[in-house]
């Protein structure tokens, strides 16, 4: 079913269909494109990443949630997620301390959008887990140690 979709979109058949979409006000094309932040993603250390983002100094909060198994069997393939009670959140984002790059993905949350959101994430080792969230001018984390037994970046 996957090829069925790719395939469609191959033939230009699926970016016809996209663009009607978009002209019909039905999708926006800010909702259909990410924002990419390619310091974020590219920096090296914790605090690197958190600048880029312009998180220097986040709070700790415990209305954010981060989610995920406490031992993870595959490192490729480790399920997590950040849920926020912050009024007003407008970005969640998903750091490993661990790996070669902090950043493993950033969510930015239109005004009214439940702030929940759900990934799959790469970890080379047992690491602290981050959930970066930003509401108004202030950044909030929670963090969540999971345990790695079989790695997943390039192990």
């Amino acid at each position: 079913m996957n090829n069925q979709r790719r395939n469609v979109l191959k033939t230009g058949t699926g970016a016809a269909v996209l663009g009607a979409l978009a002209a019909a006000g039905i999708i926006k094309p800010g909702i259909a494109l990410a924002e990419w932040n390619k310091a974020a993603f590219e920096a090296k250390s914790m605090a690197d990443t958190l600048k880029a983002l312009g998180a220097a100094q986040p709070t700790d909060s415990k209305e954010v949630q981060v989610t995920g198994p406490d031992i993870a069997e595959n490192g490729a393939v480790v399920p997590v997620g950040v849920t926020s009670a912050i009024p007003g959140t407008t970005l969640m984002a998903i750091l490993i301390e661990k790996n070669p790059n902090a950043l493993a993905a950033s969510f930015t949350l239109p005004a009214g959008t439940e702030a929940n959101v759900q990934t799959r994430v790469k970890m080379g080792q047992t690491s602290n887990i981050y959930a970066l969230v930003k509401a108004g001018d202030k950044f909030f984390v929670a963090t969540k140690e999971i345990k790695v037994t079989l790695g997943g970046c390039g192990g």
